[in-house]
């Protein structure tokens, strides 16, 4: 078995200039899909869960529990986190108590002082464990299980204050969404994210890891640009979900779902498996995780 806590992974590639995926697992389907890819890449991968991911697939016990089964009946090879995605307080501590390996607790939505104050909570529970914590500061735009972010841009005052807090790797606004990007977006302020970085790596003292969140739909140049300026971890949803619906549309649009028993699910949704796979690998390959 490879499960792993996220910090080591995301410090090696922040080191290293790189950045490992995180991709958000949606059912059964999904996860062996990114462990596939994650193993025939030979790329250390973070599986993610959001909260409604987790309600939807039967609970926090549940993912956890499928992620490591699979990993072990799959032999995979590769290191990989299992990891709560935008969770709130709550929700935070179930996956601490789940064995999670890496959670996100998101306050971004409150006052500094109490983003904060639950953060250094969630850290003193989750280091206790080896398990790694994500914080954000500067929401990020879209919507993600209820938390809503305008696309702000995080303060670097307020981003260095949450690095002290002792988590393992940080999530700030620069200008990224959730979700499809609107065809008016201006981009990444990769100006920002640099102003940013240095003031976190000076005020701690060494290259700290940040996270871009709304991977999907980024161009390509900036993503690369950003993992140059401090970003190792980069969060990948939308695009799967795309690539499995037009592919599954595809297929059912074409009468192909009439043909024989492939009314049976495993042969339905084959093709949309296929397709997550596809645009997985190909995130693998501009993050730089491959090998």
């Amino acid at each position: 078995m490879t499960i792993v806590s996220g910090s080591q992974m995301i410090q090696h590639a922040r080191s290293n200039g790189y950045a490992v995926g995180a991709f958000n697992t949606n059912n059964l389907e999904w996860t062996k899909a990114i462990l596939r890819v994650a193993e025939n890449k030979q790329a250390p991968t973070i599986i993610a869960a959001s909260m409604g991911a987790i309600k939807y697939m039967g609970g926090f016990k549940t993912v956890a529990n499928l992620i490591r089964d699979l990993d072990d009946d799959m032999k995979i090879s590769v290191p990989i986190a299992i990891h709560l995605d935008h969770g709130d307080y709550q929700a935070a501590k179930d996956a601490i108590a789940a064995n999670f390996t890496s959670v996100m607790f998101d306050g971004s939505h409150l006052p500094l002082k109490d983003n904060l104050a639950q953060t250094r909570e969630i850290v003193e529970l989750a280091h206790a464990k080896g398990i790694s914590v994500e914080a954000e500061v500067g929401s990020i735009g879209g919507e993600e299980d209820g938390i809503i972010g305008n696309g702000e841009i995080a303060p670097i005052a307020d981003a260095v204050a949450m690095v002290n807090t002792n988590i393992d790797f940080l999530a700030a606004g620069i200008g990224n969404i959730h979700g499809t990007y609107p065809e008016e977006w201006q981009g990444l302020q990769l100006n920002h994210l640099h102003k940013l970085t240095d003031a976190i790596n000076d005020a701690i003292g060494y290259n700290f890891p940040v996270v871009l969140h709304g991977g999907s739909g980024v161009p390509d140049n900036q993503i690369r640009e950003a993992i140059t300026m401090g970003i190792a971890k980069v969060n990948v949803n939308t695009e799967a979900q795309l690539a499995f619906h037009q592919a599954l549309r595809k297929f059912i649009l074409s009468d192909q779902d009439l043909q024989g028993k492939n009314y049976d699910p495993r042969k339905l949704l084959a093709s949309g498996v296929t397709a997550i796979e596809n645009a997985l690998s190909d995130r693998i390959d501009v993050f730089g995780s491959h090998q």
